[in-house]
């Protein structure tokens, strides 16, 4: 039986061969998500490794984190754009836990995220989940929470207002368009415990900045980390 099931495996590799979610090439043998070009070519911030580093320096004065980094380097133009955005829009989840993972990996090689003890995914408004199937960051939480050794909480936190797309706002009204947007459900589950915030892409920081602002409102005895899977180097003022 298990070798009909590996030829009719190989027969569907052979018809449908699994592809690299950046440049498109199939994938060979043992390589998953992404080809070892892309893989070894990634545009990676580092930014996990060094407390002080340009996405921590965005929350200075704003909200006092205890790490924050970015994994990758929003690209326009990119294969890296059409990953994120297949898993934003098309669908793509596995793509993102796949991605999750090696963030995770990363973190938890850094040293500097080993007290964390539960992930919390940035939430959609229900309208948007319901219209999506999804949230993209839960699968981003859970890839990293995997490597971290800790569960993810998907409940204790809930966005309570729709807001439009942030891409589609000026700068001045992003802050704006996120104020209070998000609700702490359920503080005795992350009361005392080092949380970190998971988000799929930012910009200007201001939707993770806003939520985890509300978060150490609600919880006050918490700590709170940030990750985001990707970042942008004009808003964050670094020379490509």
């Amino acid at each position: 039986m298990s070798i009909l099931s590996d030829l009719f495996r190989d027969m569907v590799s052979l018809l449908y061969p699994r592809r690299c979610a950046v440049c498109g090439e199939p994938l060979a043998a043992g390589e998953r998500t992404l080809c070892t070009l892309c893989r070894t070519t990634a545009p990676l911030t580092g930014y996990w490794r060094d407390a002080d580093n340009p996405v921590a320096r965005k929350c200075w004065g704003v909200v006092p984190v205890e790490q924050a980094s970015g994994f990758l380097f929003f690209v326009p133009s990119s294969g890296w754009r059409q990953l994120i955005h297949g898993f934003k829009y098309r669908g793509a989840w596995r793509t993102a836990r796949e991605m999750g993972e090696w963030y995770g990996r990363c973190l938890a090689e850094s040293g500097l995220y080993g007290d964390v003890e539960v992930v919390v995914p940035l939430p959609l408004h229900s309208f948007k989940r319901c219209r999506r199937g999804y949230n993209q960051s839960e699968y981003i939480a859970e890839g990293i929470a995997v490597q971290l050794g800790v569960g993810v909480d998907r409940r204790s936190v809930v966005r309570t207002r729709y807001t439009e797309s942030q891409a589609r706002k000026p700068h001045r009204e992003r802050a704006q368009n996120v104020e209070g947007a998000f609700a702490v459900r359920h503080a005795e589950r992350l009361a005392g415990r080092h949380i970190l915030l998971v988000d799929d892409v930012m910009t200007t920081g201001s939707t993770l900045l806003s939520c985890a602002g509300e978060i150490l409102r609600a919880v006050p005895d918490c700590r709170i980390s940030l990750a985001a899977l990707a970042v942008s180097q004009r808003e964050l003022g670094v020379k490509a």
